[in-house]
């Protein structure tokens, strides 16, 4: 918890007041010495990485059962559905030269497999910022009967293939190159924003050679952006408009990103190694599954940044979990000025 208090932070400007915070805290608890950050930075470098993936993929188990009927848009449909999509985390070559990225850059990869029931990560890989994306295709772990949703970067046909033959189904955008036969088409209503939906192969013999079988091209038009996509699946049973659906879910990818980089602050490393740098991400998602654990067994409807604020307020007092959050009711009416006319 002492590691995932320090993530929050905004910059490395913040690091020398958060550790004087927690010495005092560790002191009262017991640590009369000031806890340095080579200090954190031997800890974080020393200990094997494995050790807190392996903690986060039980934490993990446990999050997707109690979030399993989270999602009400896909109760009707009986199938798990994950996005699948990776964020670039920017580093300083000097420090980190193991991260390969670019001549004068250093960057990692997490790597993400989002299950849309509850936004709990079911599966995590950290690689380089040089490995291209849709490499990640041929060590995803595939599910019987489940839909994996990914924007056009993943479009690799023998890889899309091996997909189809595990009996899953895949959603994405086709780029804009793609070149198609079209057999046969389906009737539409376009009022509902469907341009076409259409039944074909492959126009390109090489393409053809990796992904033999029948695809689903789908026209759609987006009345909000103002903006027409093309879908590419090899799901031919669900209506046109649940496919777009679908591949519309899949932006809750992008929210959990920007959820752990703006709130669990994986910019700042303790450490340079790559142990380092596994170690701190990975403490990083497995608190905020465990914020997520916490915030489905006590049915709380504070939202997750508002949980994780106050968990680390008190992560040292020897309260009742459910008291903490009680107090922040409290805070909230002692807030409100009586004096103070309502408008609505």
């Amino acid at each position: 918890m002492v590691f995932a208090q320090l993530t929050q932070r905004e910059s490395l400007r913040d690091i020398e007041t958060c550790l004087r915070t927690v010495s005092n805290k560790l002191y009262h608890c017991g640590i009369k010495s000031k806890v340095a950050k080579s200090t954190l930075a031997y800890w974080n470098e020393s200990r094997d990485w494995k050790i807190y993936a392996e903690l986060t993929q039980q934490l993990i188990v446990t999050a997707r059962k109690l979030y399993q009927n989270d999602n009400d848009f896909l109760k009707d449909l009986d199938a798990t559905v994950y996005a699948f999509d990776s964020t670039t985390i920017d580093l300083c070559l000097t420090l980190f030269p193991w991260a390969k990225f670019r001549k004068t850059k250093a960057a990692i990869k997490a790597h993400t497999l989002l299950d849309l029931q509850g936004n709990i990560p079911a599966w995590l890989f950290i690689t380089d910022g040089s490995v291209h994306d849709v490499n990640m295709l041929d060590i995803l772990p595939i599910e019987v009967g489940a839909y994996y949703v990914m924007d056009k970067g993943y479009v690799d046909f023998e890889r899309l293939y091996n997909i189809h033959q595990a009996s899953a189904f895949w959603i994405t955008r086709a780029k804009d190159n793609f070149s198609y036969t079209r057999q046969y088409s389906s009737q539409v209503k376009k009022e509902t924003g469907i341009i076409c939906d259409q039944i074909g192969v492959l126009k390109r013999e090489k393409a053809y050679q990796k992904y033999p079988e029948k695809l689903r091209r789908i026209k759609y038009y987006d009345c909000i952006s103002k903006t027409t996509y093309v879908f590419i699946t090899n799901n031919k049973i669900l209506d046109a408009t649940m496919i777009a659906a679908l591949y519309k879910q899949r932006w809750q990818v992008e929210l959990f990103f920007k959820w752990i980089k703006q709130h669990l602050k994986i910019k700042s490393f303790f450490g340079t190694s790559r142990n380092a740098v596994h170690t701190q991400i990975w403490i990083a998602v497995s608190v905020y599954v465990l914020i997520a654990i916490i915030k489905k067994r006590v049915n709380s409807e504070h939202t997750l940044y508002t949980l994780l604020q106050k968990l680390s307020v008190c992560v040292f007092e020897k309260i009742p979990i459910q008291q903490a959050f009680n107090e922040i009711e409290l805070q909230k009416i002692e807030n409100i000025n009586p004096n103070q006319l309502n408008l609505f």
